[in-house]
């Protein structure tokens, strides 16, 4: 992309949100002291790169859905995967994989599947609200990159626990358990173990759901803690909750996501909300475990390396964390403080210090923003983003839609992000 158009991206993004000198975000643009929006375009139609994946250690071959590629996504050749799960179901039923990942170590991919067993359910029906109450989750595991599974099996944890009552505080039909977006992948620790990280809802009184603020939703946040079977299947167990009062979110914690740094300590991230308080500081919550992810420190707001927090949204985020060992968190953030899920602009990314664990300030570029061309388009929202490292270039890929009026349009963004060697 032209360096004139990135430069009105940034301008833009600071009218859009205002000047505040003293905010990392009034002066950042689309390069920092460590990272550089290397390229950036807009499509009508997704990149065929979208919710890619690698699926071996070497060869740089990837798969999305039912395409795959063996030159780095360059050209992708559809097929079919065997066998169809979906095959045969009752109507109202579904079977939506969310997110997956490749282990190494065993040769294995993994795809955690958002299920629903409704009779009747409007297949067109978007989040309804029964789910709140009747979503769990299933595994499936392929040998060949995805091309065929073998099996798709429910997640339930060892012991006491059946498929009505997967994990503890869980009862399918009084709340659930589910995955809510791409930045809730599985990560496969240096021991070698599976972590899913888990949002649920939480059984209140007279068979209602407990929402103490009243807001769209109310969650809490567990691990599902995974360890390989000779057969290929996982044996599961749990991590204790993560739990946050409504009096500092309304909804609770939401969409967790992980990584693991190079000294074995696991870092969460999680949506938070001000929904119905608009007054209460709109922050992004972390938490941290030193055993493996089976207990977490109690959720406090994630700052910058001073230990000021920032605003956020309550929208999806993401970490990640390079070959190189940096860790990279991709967002939205704003200067003033938001107002429930909006706004979801502008799209920044941010790297993390390795060993505080908080946003590092004078990493933070501005991938995307509210831009004049959008203000007739109704409201915008820069979220539901995938992120992979391109093995070739090193480069972070995001790949998103830029929604409009409440997602019923929408072009579709990829951004690169290549990485600065850090100041000595």
């Amino acid at each position: 992309m032209h360096r004139a158009l990135l430069s009105l991206i940034c301008l833009a993004g600071m009218a859009a949100i205002g000047h505040t000198a003293e905010h990392p975000l009034s002066s950042a643009t689309g390069e920092s002291a460590r990272l550089k929006l290397a390229s950036y375009q807009v499509t009508p139609k997704p990149a065929p790169i979208h919710g890619a994946l690698y699926t071996d250690d070497k060869q740089n071959h990837l798969v999305v859905g039912g395409r795959a590629s063996t030159d780095n996504g360059r050209t992708w050749q559809s097929f079919t995967p065997t066998p169809d799960f979906r095959a045969g179901l009752p109507a109202g039923y579904r079977r939506t994989p969310v997110t997956a990942v490749y282990d190494g170590r065993t040769d294995r991919l993994l795809t955690i599947v958002n299920a629903l067993d409704t009779p009747g359910l409007n297949p067109s029906a978007i989040e309804p609200r029964i789910s709140l109450k009747t979503y769990y989750l299933r595994y499936r595991v392929s040998t060949d990159g995805g091309k065929t599974w073998l099996f798709d099996e429910r997640m339930v944890q060892e012991g006491d626990f059946t498929d009505e009552k997967p994990f503890a505080a869980i009862h399918i039909g009084r709340n659930c358990l589910f995955l809510g977006d791409r930045g809730s992948f599985p990560l496969v620790t240096s021991r070698g173990k599976i972590l899913v990280p888990i949002q649920a809802t939480v059984a209140g009184e007279n068979g209602e759901l407990f929402n103490p603020a009243g807001a769209n939703t109310y969650t809490d946040v567990f691990v599902a803690i995974g360890s390989w079977q000779e057969d290929g299947r996982i044996r599961w167990t749990s991590s204790e909750r993560v739990t946050l009062p409504a009096e500092r979110s309304t909804r609770g914690v939401i969409e967790p996501t992980l990584v693991e740094t190079d000294d074995g300590r696991l870092l969460m991230v999680m949506r938070g909300s001000n929904e119905r308080q608009p007054k209460l500081p709109a922050y992004r919550w972390f938490s941290v475990s030193s055993d493996g992810g089976r207990t977490w420190t109690s959720p406090e707001p994630w700052t910058w390396q001073d230990g000021t927090p920032f605003h956020s949204p309550s929208s999806m985020s993401t970490l990640r964390k390079h070959s190189s060992g940096r860790i990279l968190w991709v967002g939205n953030m704003c200067v003033e403080n938001a107002n429930g899920n909006s706004p979801r602009y502008p799209l920044v990314a941010a790297e993390v210090d390795p060993k505080s664990l908080q946003l590092i300030a004078d990493s933070l570029i501005v991938l995307d923003t509210r831009r004049p061309a959008d203000e007739k388009r109704g409201r915008l929202d820069l979220s539901h983003f995938h992120v992979m490292e391109d093995r070739e270039s090193g480069e972070w890929i995001v790949t998103y839609p830029r929604s409009y009026k409440s997602y019923q349009e929408r072009d579709w963004a990829e951004a690169r992000i290549s990485l600065k060697p850090p100041a000595q």
